[in-house]
C-alpha cells in the first residue's frame, strides 16, 4: 500500500472522551509511518476539509496528544454541517477530492454520530464514484447512546455517570430540605428521540423510595394524568419527588412539549426547556414548589467525573480505526461487542456504514418499567458497567489540567477558497 496522509475530524456535539478518540487515532497512526504519514486534523470538523483549513497533528508532542486522553470537548473545534447527496450537491464532492489531492490523504477517519455516519458513507462512496482510493472509517461517538450494531457509544458512559451522581446528590439535598421548602426537582438531559440518558439516572435508585422517583423517556408519550398523578403520590408518601426528563419528551401526537420552533443544521428540531414546561405544569396543577436544573452542555463536557469504561472505550475504537484502515477496510464504523455483562467483558467489531447510517437505537421496552416511569433490571444490567470506574485528570491549584493544543496551520495549495 502506498504511504498516504490521513485526515481526522470531529464532528456533532462534542463529549468528555471525544478526545480520547482523537489520542487513538493519532497514536496508533504514529505506529504505522510506514503505511501513514502525516494525520492532518480538519479545523472545525469537516469544515476544515471543504475550506482546506487543516491542522498539522504532528506538530504536537507526544505528550500532548496523550494529554486528549483527559481532555473534553473537541481539541480541533467540531461542527453541525451535514453533507448533501452527491448528485444534490456535486461541488462539496469535488472540493473534497480536491483538498484530498492536494494534500495527498489517503485516509479518513470521522468521529462522530449518526449524521457523520453518514458523511462517511458518503465519502467511501465517493472513492468509488469519482476514482480516488479512499479509506473511509467511522469513530463512533454520541452522548445520546443511539447508535446501532455497537454495545454502546463512546461518550454516552460519562454523560450517564454525571446523570446518575448528579440526580442523587440533588436527592440528598431535597430530602433534607423538603419539610419545609421545595418539593419537587427536575433535572432535564439531552436525548431527542432515545431515553438512554434519561435512564441513566435510574441507576442512582437502588432501592424503594430513592431518587430519582421518576423518569421521563421519549420512547413513552406523556401522559399528564398519570404524570401528575405519579409525582403527587410520591410527595405525598416520601415527603419529595425528583424526576429525571429527557428534552426529547412527546405527548401521545408525537410532538415534542418542548419544540421550540426552529431546527438545527442537521435539520433536529431545536427544544427548548423540557424541565420548565414540567414545572409550570406541577406548580399550577399541584401548587408544589420546585426546583430544575438543565444539565446542557454540562453533562458532556464533565470530564471530571467521567467513568472509566467510556475513556478506554473511546481510545480503543480510535486505534482500531487506524487498524482497520492500514488492513484495507474502508465503509465501516468501529464498535464494542459486549461479551458479558459480570463481569463485563467487551471487545472491537465493526459494522457496515450502510447499516449505521441515518439509524437511531431506542431504549428497548423492556429496559421501561410497566408503568413507564422508571428502568427494569435488565436496564440495571446493561447500564451499569458503562460507568464504571473513575479516570480522574490531574489536578493543579484545584482545578483540573487539560491539553491546549498547538493547532498549527497547514499552509494551503490550491488557489481557489470554498464557502460553507
Amino acid at each position: 500500500m502506498t504511504r498516504k496522509n490521513a485526515f481526522y475530524a470531529q464532528s456533532g456535539g462534542v463529549t468528555a472522551v471525544i478526545n480520547a478518540s482523537a489520542a487513538g487515532v493519532i497514536e496508533a497512526a504514529r505506529e504505522h509511518s510506514d503505511k501513514i504519514g502525516t494525520v492532518y486534523a480538519g479545523r472545525d470538523g469537516i469544515v476544515g476539509a471543504l475550506t482546506e483549513d487543516l491542522i498539522d497533528t504532528s506538530a504536537e508532542s507526544a505528550g500532548a496528544i496523550a494529554a486528549l486522553k483527559h481532555t473534553p470537548a473537541g481539541a480541533f473545534g467540531s461542527a453541525r454541517y451535514k453533507l448533501k447527496g452527491l448528485e444534490e450537491n456535486r461541488a462539496q464532492y469535488e472540493r473534497l477530492i480536491e483538498v484530498f489531492k492536494a494534500h495527498d490523504i489517503g485516509y479518513f477517519f470521522y468521529n462522530g454520530g449518526g449524521d457523520s455516519a453518514d458523511t462517511c458513507l458518503k465519502i467511501s462512496q465517493l472513492s468509488e464514484k469519482m476514482g480516488y482510493p479512499i479509506q473511509a472509517i467511522h469513530v463512533p461517538k454520541t452522548m445520546d447512546n443511539d447508535l446501532p450494531h455497537t454495545d454502546c457509544s463512546p461518550g454516552f458512559g460519562s454523560v450517564a455517570k454525571y446523570t446518575a451522581v448528579s440526580i442523587r446528590e440533588a436527592g440528598f439535598d431535597l430530602a433534607s430540605m423538603c419539610k419545609t421548602s421545595t418539593k419537587v426537582f427536575i433535572l432535564e438531559v439531552m436525548g431527542r428521540h432515545a431515553g438512554w440518558t434519561a435512564a441513566a439516572g435510574g441507576l442512582a435508585s437502588e432501592a424503594e423510595g430513592q431518587d430519582p422517583h421518576v423518569l421521563l423517556f421519549p420512547e413513552i408519550a406523556f401522559d399528564e394524568e398519570k404524570f401528575l398523578a405519579k409525582v403527587d403520590d410520591t410527595v405525598k408518601r416520601h415527603g419529595y419527588c425528583t424526576i429525571v426528563a429527557s428534552e426529547g419528551v412527546r405527548n401521545a401526537d408525537g410532538e415534542f412539549l418542548s419544540d421550540a420552533g426552529s431546527t438545527d443544521a442537521f435539520g433536529h428540531k431545536q427544544l427548548g426547556g423540557m424541565a420548565p414546561t414540567l414545572a409550570e405544569l406541577i406548580k399550577n396543577k399541584l401548587g408544589y414548589k420546585y426546583h430544575y436544573a438543565i444539565a446542557d452542555y454540562l453533562m458532556r463536557a464533565a470530564r471530571h467525573i467521567a467513568s472509566q469504561t467510556d475513556v478506554e472505550q473511546a481510545y480503543a475504537v480510535g486505534r482500531a480505526a487506524v487498524e482497520y484502515a492500514v488492513a484495507g477496510k474502508s465503509g465501516i464504523m468501529v464498535s464494542i461487542v459486549r461479551e458479558s455483562d459480570e463481569p463485563y467483558r467487551w471487545t472491537i467489531g465493526e459494522a457496515p456504514l450502510d447499516e449505521v447510517a441515518n439509524v437511531e437505537k431506542m431504549m428497548p421496552r423492556e429496559f421501561i418499567s410497566e408503568d413507564g416511569f422508571h428502568i427494569t433490571e435488565a436496564a440495571r444490567r446493561y447500564l451499569k458497567p458503562l460507568i464504571a470506574g473513575e479516570s480522574y485528570p490531574p489536578y493543579a491549584d484545584g482545578l483540573p489540567q487539560y491539553a491546549r493544543l498547538k493547532n498549527v496551520a497547514v499552509g494551503k495549495k490550491l488557489s481557489e477558497g470554498f464557502e460553507v
